[in-house]
């Protein structure tokens, strides 16, 4: 993608996106010159970031494909990024094709390329909508109209917590979701952690994204993302790096809080 080509009212291709940056570390093309720099920097910074998103992303497929083996059919995936190989709705519905997805993101570039893909998909739809607006987001009306929430949900928000460092904003955001919640809901959650880096470190990432268009990247641990869930029932095994959780093929992967990278849970009500 091109400064040149066709830009979505509202988008300034000068101002890196966190979308767009995530799409670059995963190796995608919908991406500015602002996004790649960006993302240049961190790796710089962090030099397994590439990897750590393709874990994340890996983490991603695994859950919802459990979940929808579990019979859960509605999956709300807030802050869901552009599109990429896997989507949400591509795992639900080989499992299950009457599986509903909402995807739901504040970024119009998103929105353009998701319904681009979705076009002929009756089951699956885009929202534009602001998580930190979590009442306006839970009752916008495309989404209580594919979203039956009587029934069981599983509400994703992978890798999106963190680009919100107010905790008290975290947790009514948390809040508010789990009152829509019905037993058997589920909610599967990705967030970055700093673990043990140097002062210089942190700072130089958390610069990064500063001059991005979610402003900040805060980390929190394993903790934190608990008491996040907390009277949720967390699937085995808890609170754990992406990669270490239920990994493919069960392949034996060590657990080191140690080290920086994504920690994945999936709590159910």
């Amino acid at each position: 993608m091109t400064e040149q080509e066709a830009v979505p009212a509202g988008i300034d291709p000068s101002i890196p996106s966190v979308a767009r940056m995530y799409d670059y570390y995963l190796g995608g093309k919908d991406n500015f010159a602002s996004d790649r720099e960006a993302a240049e920097q961190f790796i710089r910074i962090v030099p397994g970031i590439r990897e750590m998103a393709r874990d994340n992303r890996a983490f991603l497929s695994r859950a919802v494909e459990l979940l929808a083996r579990q019979g859960v059919r509605q999956f709300l995936d807030i802050g869901s990024g552009l599109p990429t190989r896997d989507n949400v709705h591509q795992v639900a519905q080989r499992v299950a094709p009457e599986s509903r997805v909402v995807y739901v993101d504040n970024d119009p570039i998103v929105l353009v390329h998701g319904r681009a893909l979705l076009e002929d998909n009756a089951f699956t739809s885009v929202v534009q909508a602001d998580m930190r607006e979590p009442e306006k987001l839970l009752t916008h009306p495309q989404v209580e109209s594919a979203i039956d929430f009587t029934r069981p949900v599983a509400v994703l928000m992978v890798s999106m917590l963190h680009f919100i460092p107010d905790d008290v904003l975290v947790a009514r955001i948390m809040s508010e979701i789990r009152q829509r919640l019905v037993p058997g809901g589920h909610l599967v959650i990705t967030h970055a952690f700093e673990a043990e880096v140097s002062a210089e470190v942190r700072e130089a990432g958390q610069k990064v994204y500063r001059s991005t268009s979610a402003g900040a990247l805060t980390s929190r641990g394993p903790e934190q993302l608990a008491e996040l869930l907390s009277g949720m029932d967390l699937l085995e095994p808890g609170v754990v790096p992406v990669e270490a959780w239920r990994p493919e093929y069960d392949e034996d992967v060590t657990v080191d809080f140690t080290k920086p990278g994504i920690l994945g849970v999936v709590g159910r009500l």
